[in-house]
């Protein structure tokens, strides 16, 4: 369908002049006067309006035509209203681009330079409608910075509403780049600690040797260095939320430390004697299996079921069924905007290679691919190489088509017994196939339990 164009021009030959040039490119639409313009813009929504400042019942002045831009932007302030003066106004252009027209133009005027006007106004409309679209729909398919339509996402999403409205622990658990701070943070937003602080600390990323001491603080002397007292994250969360992250990787002392936290709220500081009572909710993630980490006795057993009153698994984003796609989109107009870049969107070989990548690394591999496309990209579309991403079949391309079956069967399995973990049973239900027959393929293709080539 060709774009809306309205134009308000009482001038008989001038409106046959500018049907004759523009209604190749436009749905042209024409009103003599102020109020028969209104009325257009009201039934036909026009994006574009070009307006004649000399309309009637005053055709040599000027006062109809500010009347009738005041009106149209009034009655839809994202129009673009392209008014006409006579040659020698630009006083009055330049007064009605101060009340919001978008552009002018003089008379008599030349038909290519209206046409890059009228385009380029046209083009901004389409890329704020857009824009707007966008906007709606992250409103709609958003959930406290979590986005997403799948049926995976929205149990997610129904599950934080009803946990934050109580005040138990939470373990939430997933991949890496699944979102588990997100949906922390979400807890804590949803819930009546909001107004208080949201305190994270990786237990992970911090030394065994440091660790104890940024957990639950110290007092002056307490070791070589201590020259101050200093309050633990425990301490700071005070009134607030204590996101735990990677918990699965603390040493059993501190296991035990924190299981008492959990049981009595007090704590003591290093070096210290005193109890203190703190008033914190414990939210806590991993990426660890730590039923299995459990019976290894790496991870005790009363901690676990403390910390895991409740149990969130995020899914991986190769599961949530039909996300990616408005992942992928909303992520490049974020970054785009961020970035001052002229990227719409995708080339179909690039959005295909996106829905068909693995993502191994979930929303935060996605992320960072897209992030960084913006950033390097040359066009206005991202490419399968802005993303480094080859397409599925590229690879395949120069075997013959016994080799390429090959090599897709051994691709398959590997993927499947790495996201199963070794285990035989479900990797065999996941690909549709028998143990036997498993067993069968992974000796003919040299492939080991863990995924490897033997």
């Amino acid at each position: 369908m060709k774009p809306k164009l309205l134009i308000v021009e009482d001038d008989q030959s001038l409106r046959t002049q500018l049907k004759w040039a523009l209604t190749q490119d436009y749905e042209v639409l024409f009103a003599g006067d102020r109020p028969s313009g209104l009325k257009a813009l009201q039934r036909e929504h026009p994006p574009v309006v070009v307006l004649d400042l000399g309309l009637p019942p005053h055709p040599d002045g000027v006062e109809e035509g500010f009347l009738a831009l005041t009106e149209y932007l009034q009655n839809d302030p994202r129009v673009k209203v392209i008014v006409v003066t006579g040659h020698g106004e630009t006083e009055h252009a330049l007064q009605a681009i101060g009340q919001g027209a978008y552009d002018f133009f003089c008379k008599p005027f030349n038909t290519d330079e209206l046409t890059v006007v009228l385009n380029r106004a046209f083009n901004l409309s389409r890329l704020e409608r857009e824009h707007r679209e966008l906007q709606e729909q992250l409103h709609h398919e958003s959930f406290e910075g979590m986005l997403g339509t799948s049926p995976q996402i929205q149990q997610i999403f129904t599950a934080i509403r009803k946990v934050a409205t109580t005040d138990v622990p939470v373990l939430i658990t997933g991949e890496s780049g699944t979102g588990k701070e997100l949906a922390a943070r979400a807890i804590h937003r949803q819930s009546a600690r909001k107004t208080g602080p949201f305190v994270v600390i990786n237990c992970g990323a911090i030394p065994e040797t440091l660790l104890e001491s940024e957990l639950f603080g110290h007092e002056k002397g307490a070791f070589t260095g201590a020259h101050i007292q200093r309050r633990g994250r425990i301490e700071a969360a005070e009134a607030g939320t204590l996101f735990l992250d990677e918990i699965g990787e603390l040493s059993t002392p501190l296991q035990v430390k924190l299981l008492r936290f959990l049981q009595e709220h007090k704590i003591e500081r290093i070096g210290g004697r005193k109890e203190i009572t703190v008033d914190a909710r414990v939210l806590a993630a991993t990426n660890r299996e730590l039923q299995k980490a459990t019976a290894d006795g790496d991870f005790r057993e009363d901690l676990y079921y403390r910390i895991g009153v409740v149990v969130i698994p995020m899914p991986p984003l190769r599961e949530r069924e039909g996300d990616i796609e408005l992942l992928a989109t909303a992520l490049l107009h974020r970054y785009a905007a961020e970035n001052n870049r002229k990227i719409s969107s995708f080339t179909a070989p690039a959005l295909r290679a996106i829905l068909t990548h693995s993502w191994s690394g979930n929303v935060r591999e996605l992320e960072n691919r897209i992030k960084r496309a913006v950033i390097m990209a040359e066009g206005s579309k991202l490419t399968p190489q802005d993303l480094e991403l080859a397409l599925p079949h590229a690879k395949y391309e120069s075997l013959s088509l016994r080799e390429a079956r090959e090599a897709l069967e051994k691709d398959l399995i590997q993927r499947s017994l790495t996201r199963n973990k070794g285990n035989i049973t479900r990797t065999a239900a996941e690909l549709g196939i028998s143990r036997p027959t498993l067993y069968e393929l992974m000796e003919k293709l040299g492939i080991g339990r863990g995924g490897q080539k033997t």
